[in-house]
């Protein structure tokens, strides 16, 4: 049966790209780990978002959750509608997973001939239940501001790299996660950091990459360290 499936895949593929050399190979072991160990020599690793496996309910697939936790390459997992149009999406918090996140960005955007959007997304505190009152710390216009400056280092230097994509920065007042599942309802492609700015030291996926693996509209790609 795993030949099988094999074979199928190496001839769907063919398909698809006949001029890309294919080949399947059957490996005994669980199928995480096997990926993972994988990834070392990868330059991409693709799933679906679930399996055979998968309850009817079940949003993402156990197999595809810890390889895009533990991958040491990108990670593209298959989700919504593949289109040709629409543009890649990238989300950006300064951080520098967010600066690979833009690289991958701008070179799918560049070979696909699509335009790029940079989204960086902002939040300030807001009353957590009735008659609360905050005080006024947080000046909107400054986190605004502050929000447009990230966007602008994130993409400086790459437009010299790729003259020939089109980029858009959207500086957008909302949760992260939530801004980036609604963006990728038009795009061809979403790109994220495995985690950003408030991730913990041993934290392997954050919670907006985490959010939007299950959530996303589109194919998304997850970026890690060293990729």
């Amino acid at each position: 049966q795993a030949e099988r499936v094999v074979a199928e895949a190496v001839a769907e593929a063919g398909k698809v790209a006949p001029d890309v050399p294919v080949t399947g190979v059957v490996v005994d072991g669980a199928p995480a780990a096997v990926l993972v160990a994988e990834s070392r020599e990868a330059a991409l690793i693709v799933l679906g978002h679930r399996g055979l496996g998968g309850f009817a309910g079940l949003l993402i697939g156990s197999v595809t959750l810890q390889v895009s936790a533990r991958a040491h390459c990108p990670v593209l997992v298959t989700r919504g509608e593949a289109r040709a149009d629409g543009p890649v999406v990238v989300g950006v918090d300064g951080s520098e997973l967010s600066t690979a996140a833009v690289g991958y960005a701008y070179e799918e955007a560049d070979r696909r001939g699509a335009s790029l959007i940079v989204v960086h997304a902002w939040l300030y505190p807001t009353p957590i239940g009735p008659g609360d009152i905050l005080p006024l710390v947080y000046d909107p216009e400054a986190l605004a501001e502050e929000s447009r400056r990230v966007l602008a280092e994130s993409i400086a230097g790459w437009a010299e790299r790729y003259p020939d994509v089109p980029v858009r920065q959207r500086s957008l007042r909302g949760a992260p996660a939530r801004v980036l599942v609604e963006e990728s309802k038009d795009a061809q492609l979403v790109v994220v950091g495995a985690h950003g700015r408030g991730a913990l030291g041993g934290l392997l996926l954050g919670s907006v990459s985490h959010a939007v693996l299950h959530h996303a509209h589109s194919p998304l790609v997850i970026v890690r360290n060293g990729t």
